[in-house]
């Protein structure tokens, strides 16, 4: 059976550096937004904040609070892994999801960080669905509350903060990976 090590956190908390550390131990990271990423390319548009947004609420409303995770669940069997990272877990829905999927060898972390330092990292990091203002994180962050992120983040199996420097973060995240393999 494979062991899940997932992420679930607020925009510019740090999934996507936690999922980085472990890709860079050699284990595969399955990021949840590729998946809508990928329906936003496949529909031929263009890759903003409110089109990936639209398109996660659309399929959500269509296909099912899990949708997502639906999408996720053959990719993670095909990787026959023995150990593999889940970037971006948004809702109580996935969560349930994956674990009627994987059971016990699911484990959810959430990644919390206070909405400045997220905010500084967003201008930091310059990808194309990122927002140029704080209300605009706001917005995005009610968007993904109204997912389910907030019971997501609430269930979760392990709370990792992530207020300090990049390296202390990594550390975390390394203990963590090793501690769940």
């Amino acid at each position: 059976m494979t062991k899940i090590l997932a992420f679930v956190g607020m925009p510019a908390s740090g999934k996507s550096e936690a999922a980085s550390v472990l890709r860079r131990k050699g284990i595969t990271v399955i990021n949840m937004g590729d998946v809508i990423r990928e329906e936003v390319v496949r529909r031929g548009l263009e890759p903003t904040d409110a089109n990936t947004g639209g398109i996660g609420t659309e399929l959500r409303e269509k296909e099912g609070s899990d949708a997502v995770a639906k999408r996720c669940i053959p990719k993670i069997k095909a990787t026959n892994e023995d150990f593999i990272g889940i970037d971006g877990v948004r809702s109580v829905y996935e969560v349930e999801r994956f674990k009627d999927a994987f059971g016990s060898d699911f484990t959810l972390v959430s990644v919390d960080s206070p909405l400045e330092l997220r905010f500084e990292r967003v201008l930091s990091r310059k990808r194309s669905d990122d927002m140029q203002d704080i209300s605009a994180l706001k917005i995005r962050d009610e968007r993904e509350l109204g997912w389910g992120m907030g019971e997501a983040m609430k269930i979760a199996d392990i709370v990792v903060e992530n207020n300090g420097s990049l390296e202390q973060f990594r550390e975390k995240i390394t203990a963590l990976m090793v501690h769940q393999q």
